[in-house]
């Protein structure tokens, strides 16, 4: 593949993914920017008339499953269905499951987000994956230059569909459903036309040398996917007919409950139970503050599809003379952002490197929920506004989403780095797989945050808009001095890895 380099000197296959990601991206995005709005528009506006507290327990659900199914998605990727395979039926799943959402029915609306979710864990980690597939192991460079460019395609794709999306819910809802699910199909239809590109990448799973074993494993992989597909339906069937009904704001308190209990159980076993040295175990406390810091920063970063967007449609003047703001445009701020600015950070860091000045893995997590911090002050001068009566400018929005955009800059990538030195050899892939839990459990607590922003209560009091968004502010620059506090101890724990 060294010889087809026709995507910005890259193998072609990187454009086949690069493209297929942009579209899956757009359609997520695309849904997301609206999904709260729709559950808490009233019925008579076409909208599920929900009240904040369920719409947000629902939200935060959706996303937090989004990230969690990656895990099974991932795995059946690798040992049964292949990446290449994975890739086009998630994608498909997730088209079925935005045509659910186009229907103006309740039923079916539930349906939809059920689909996304199943659909989104069996794509999105194993697209990564095929990319880190053209590229061979002696070019390390070439391969973290192509996952740049792959990156890119996500921010388009980010950025395009809340504007797109935005505008067309603005005369029907579903306008705005279909179209995220039409991006899904054209990224489905061009991963087809040029798939011939991947040449042998993720064409197969992996195998066992046994053939007698490799069969009997993939017998009972059958077997469970055909169970869960049964146990689903049945599911599914007693939901529509109301046989059964759930309370998604306890089953939302109670699964960030159970999430973060077992991944404290998970690293108790790890340290203790798996015949670790002291080392180990101390480089494994170091992840677990980590995963806890993560956890922290993406439940006030997800904010930006909950909170904020409640905000940006309720409390934000959305007339810029003749023309009218969509609040979901304010979505696409972020991947404007990253866009603009890693560069920037990454750029600072070689020169604070050369300079013997560079940040250590501690400072620059605690920069992500300081930067948040900063974002929801910046919020709390916005509110102020609206206690004295008027409308807050977008501004308020913009600067806040680009300071949060900020701190996600800092945490992700550290924390995706922090993962790989940390973490045994031989347990990577599992503490990598708890570290995209931080961002599932971040994704519920944002959900069921964006419960406390009832309409009605913040109308008959408006400071509550300033406590609200006052304690986030708190408890994300608290958390972020505390680590820099702890900067020199958490070092020790870490070892040599810097």
């Amino acid at each position: 593949m060294n010889s087809d380099k026709t995507f910005f000197g890259h193998p072609r296959g990187l454009a086949t993914l690069f493209f297929t990601e942009m579209w899956e991206r757009f359609s997520y995005y695309g849904m997301r920017a609206m999904l709260l709005l729709f559950m808490v528009a009233t019925v008579e506006t076409g909208g599920l008339g929900m009240e904040e507290k369920t719409a947000g327990a629902i939200y935060g659900l959706y996303t937090m499953f989004v990230y969690l199914l990656a895990l099974p998605g991932g795995w059946l990727a690798d040992r049964f269905f292949g990446l290449r395979k994975s890739v086009f039926y998630g994608g498909c799943i997730i088209a079925l499951g935005h045509a659910c959402l186009a229907f103006p029915s309740q039923e079916t609306f539930f349906l939809g987000l059920l689909f996304i979710m199943i659909g989104t864990g069996l794509l999105k980690p194993t697209i990564s994956s095929l990319v880190g597939e053209l590229y061979s192991a002696d070019e390390p460079a070439r391969r973290d230059a192509g996952f740049s460019i792959f990156y890119m395609g996500i921010n388009i794709g980010g950025f395009i569909s809340p504007l797109i999306v935005g505008e067309l819910r603005a005369y029907n809802w579903h306008y705005g459903f279909a179209a995220a699910g039409v991006g899904m199909v054209l990224g489905l239809i061009q991963y087809k036309l040029t798939e011939k590109n991947l040449g042998e990448a993720g064409l197969y799973p992996e195998r066992l040398a046994d053939e007698t074993l490799q069969q009997k494993r993939d017998q009972s992989i059958r077997n469970g996917i055909i169970a869960f597909v049964l146990l689903l339906t049945v599911f599914v069937a007693l939901m529509m007919t109301k046989t059964i009904v759930i309370n998604p704001i306890v089953v939302a308190q109670a699964s960030g409950v159970i999430l973060i209990v077992s991944v404290i159980v998970y690293f108790i076993y790890l340290m203790f139970f798996t015949g670790q040295n002291m080392s180990v175990r101390l480089k494994l406390v170091a992840l677990a503050i980590f995963f806890l810091t993560s956890g922290l920063f993406y439940s006030g970063y997800e904010q930006q599809g909950s909170s904020l967007n409640l905000f940006a449609e309720r409390y934000t003047d959305l007339e810029l003379g003749s023309f009218h703001l969509r609040p979901e445009w304010f979505q696409s701020v972020p991947s404007l952002v990253v866009v603009l600015f890693v560069p920037v950070f990454a750029w600072l860091w070689v020169w604070l490197g050369k300079r013997k000045m560079s940040p250590s893995i501690p400072v620059k997590m605690a920069l992500g929920p300081i930067f948040t911090g900063l974002g929801f002050i910046v919020m709390m001068g916005g509110s102020m506004i609206i206690v004295g009566g008027s409308s807050a400018s977008p501004w308020w929005l913009i600067s806040t989403f680009t300071l949060h955009t900020f701190g996600e800059i800092c945490l992700y990538p550290t924390g995706m780095s922090a993962t790989s030195k940390l973490a045994p050899k031989n347990l990577l892939g599992q503490l990598m797989g708890i570290w995209f839990m931080s961002l599932a459990f971040g994704n519920l607590i944002a959900g069921l945050y964006a419960g406390e922003f009832d309409k009605t209560a913040i109308e008959a009091n408006p400071t509550m808009l300033v406590d609200l968004f006052g304690y986030c502010a708190k408890i994300m620059l608290g958390a972020g001095l505390l680590l820099l506090v702890l900067y020199k101890p958490i070092r020790k724990l870490m070892g040599n890895v810097s």
